[in-house]
């Protein structure tokens, strides 16, 4: 996802920094960039010009001292307290009027916000993966925000092509609040017998779903997927209908995430 929503910024003709503590995710992050500009100009989406405009404006990093900027952009693991650390050390290294934006899919964006300095300039900014490609964004507003910080964001996904879509800090939000049933339920019907993986996803894309719900947990990551379960169900006071899927449990305790283990619901 920071690779996908860095490659996007870059490609807008924003200045962006990519960073991450480690030397080999970075190195991973650059080669997954430069393969996707590869593959864009061979489709005819972007020219090689464009793509040499964008190449001098993304930058590789795993030295967060050179993560200064006007806006920070956060998608690391979904865990508060890993976030908050995060914003923690970049506040140090920022001046007050930078914008400090968490991707995060589910965790409360105000509660990250008021163990933070200046809570007034956190805010939720939720992509859709793969972000390139994903037209929706989910501007997370906190009762903290002034209307300047949210318009901004509501300006800059625009200026990268999206929709965004501005909702309170909610659990959930509004997208996987709603998908949640979507997931739940087709692990439900496994569980009960109904059905196998292909034959649920099969039935849901030929009534007009693009992607039935294992192949989208798999694309997502079940990790990814399961710890947002586990946020609304815990936020929503545990009701029994969003309780989380002992299957889904068992393909994260195995590292069976998806995509990127090459094997989840499915094979890769």
């Amino acid at each position: 996802m920071g690779s996908g929503i860095a490659q996007l910024c870059a490609q807008s003709g924003i200045p962006t920094t990519l960073y991450d503590l480690d030397t080999s995710k970075v190195q991973k992050s650059k080669a997954t960039i430069e393969k996707n500009w590869v593959s864009a100009i061979e489709k005819g989406k972007l020219s090689p010009s464009e793509t040499e405009k964008a190449t001098g404006l993304l930058k590789f990093t795993s030295n967060i001292t050179e993560c200064v900027a006007y806006l920070i952009i956060e998608a690391i693991v979904e865990k508060e307290q890993v976030k908050v650390s995060l914003f923690k050390e970049l506040e140090f290294l920022n001046k007050g009027e930078c914008i400090f934006a968490s991707n995060t899919s589910s965790l409360s964006v105000t509660a990250i916000a008021e163990q933070l300095s200046n809570k007034e300039r956190v805010i939720g900014l939720h992509f859709f993966n793969p972000a390139p490609l994903m037209r929706l964004i989910e501007v997370v507003k906190t009762k903290y925000n002034p209307t300047a910080i949210v318009d901004t964001m509501v300006t800059l996904a625009k200026r990268l092509g999206k929709t965004p879509v501005v909702c309170k800090d909610a659990p959930g939000f509004i997208v996987n609040h709603v998908a949640r049933p979507y997931y739940i339920e087709a692990l439900n019907l496994v569980s009960a017998g109904f059905g196998d993986f292909e034959t649920i996803d099969s039935l849901m894309e030929s009534s007009g779903f693009k992607m039935g719900p294992f192949r989208l947990m798999d694309l997502i990551g079940n990790d990814i997927n399961y710890a947002v379960s586990c946020s609304v169900y815990e936020a929503m006071g545990k009701p029994e209908r969003l309780k989380p899927s002992p299957i889904q449990k068992d393909k994260v305790d195995k590292g069976e995430l998806g995509r990127k283990t090459k094997k989840g619901y499915y094979s890769y």
